[in-house]
């Protein structure tokens, strides 16, 4: 009988998760969420397109070491990923409304040439299911979601770029 019990329980953990993973994956757009530019403008998340080109987000804060590691590292080579492969990279924010002002001074002094977004509220980190940061997404020129990843480590930035390639290809991402 408890033989029978953990096996029941076994395949609902697997079927669950599972289930989870497919959503994750099966954004066929974007969500609309409130954002704002480091200038304090307005910017709404679904406009986050890149003309049937990849896109990369990246959802980290000023104070999280492992992401300012992946945007730095990613930042020493975006302009040749841009120039070979057209995407474009959305770094979003998640520092709250007291740590939102070093956002700014950070972007500055480390030089990153790619579109950063304030999400003080968490709003659209929370409508992307985001759980601990680093979290990358890599959408398709359609706006789908295709690959996601948390954490850094060095190299997992040509693991991307050469999902980027692959989309460009036309290939599948896996």
């Amino acid at each position: 009988m408890m033989k029978a019990i953990r096996i029941l329980l076994l395949l609902l953990s697997v079927s669950t998760i599972t289930l989870a993973q497919e959503n994750i994956f099966t954004y066929n757009k974007l969500p609309s969420v409130k954002l704002k530019t480091v200038k304090g403008l307005p910017f709404i998340s679904d406009s986050i397109t890149n003309n049937n080109k990849p896109v990369i987000i990246s959802f980290w804060a000023t104070w999280c070491k492992p992401c300012v590691r992946e945007l730095t590292t990613i930042s020493d080579v975006y302009d040749d990923w841009v120039e070979e492969t057209g995407v474009k990279l959305f770094a979003i924010s998640v520092d709250d409304s007291r740590s939102t002002t070093l956002v700014g001074p950070m972007i500055n002094g480390k030089g990153w040439d790619f579109t950063v977004l304030l999400d003080p509220n968490s709003d659209f980190k929370r409508a992307m299911n985001v759980g601990p940061i680093p979290h990358t997404f890599l959408l398709n020129g359609k706006g789908e979601v295709v690959f996601q990843h948390t954490s850094f480590a060095e190299g997992d930035e040509l693991s991307l770029i050469e999902m980027v390639r692959k989309l460009n290809r036309g290939e599948e991402v896996k």
